[in-house]
C-alpha cells in the first residue's frame, strides 16, 4: 500500500468514526479524482486527503492549489452529473491532512 492510499485509509476511518458514510473512494473521471466521497447529516462531503512529507511547506489545506481545487470541482461535478439523484444535497469540501502517519488527522470542514 502507498503512503497516499494508507493515508486516505486512515482519513476514512477517522471520518467514519465522525459520523459520516462513505459513498465512494477514488472516484477518477477525465476532469479529476476525488479521494473520497461521503456524506454527513444529508450534506455531501467531497474530501481531499494530503500527507505532508514536509512541515515548512505548510499546513494540508494550504496545500491545496487554485488549480487542485478547481480539477475538485469539475470532478465534484462529473459525479453529480452520473448521480442525479444527489442533485438536492448540499455539498462542501472538505480537506484531511496528515503531518505524517503516525500523527493524528487534521480536519477542515468547507475547507474551500
Amino acid at each position: 500500500m502507498t503512503r497516499g492510499a494508507e493515508a486516505e485509509q486512515k482519513a476514512e476511518a477517522f471520518l467514519t468514526r465522525a459520523g459520516l458514510t462513505t459513498l465512494a473512494r477514488n472516484y477518477l473521471c477525465s476532469r479529476g479524482e476525488l479521494d473520497l466521497i461521503m456524506e454527513h447529516l444529508g450534506t455531501l462531503v467531497f474530501v481531499e486527503v494530503r500527507l505532508r512529507s514536509h512541515a515548512a511547506f505548510g499546513s494540508g489545506a494550504e496545500s491545496v492549489t487554485a488549480g487542485k481545487r478547481r480539477k475538485l470541482r469539475l470532478a465534484a461535478e462529473h459525479y453529480l452529473q452520473a448521480h442525479p439523484d444527489r442533485h438536492h444535497q448540499p455539498a462542501r469540501f472538505d480537506v484531511v491532512w496528515f503531518d505524517d502517519l503516525q500523527s493524528d488527522p487534521h480536519w477542515v470542514t468547507n475547507a474551500f
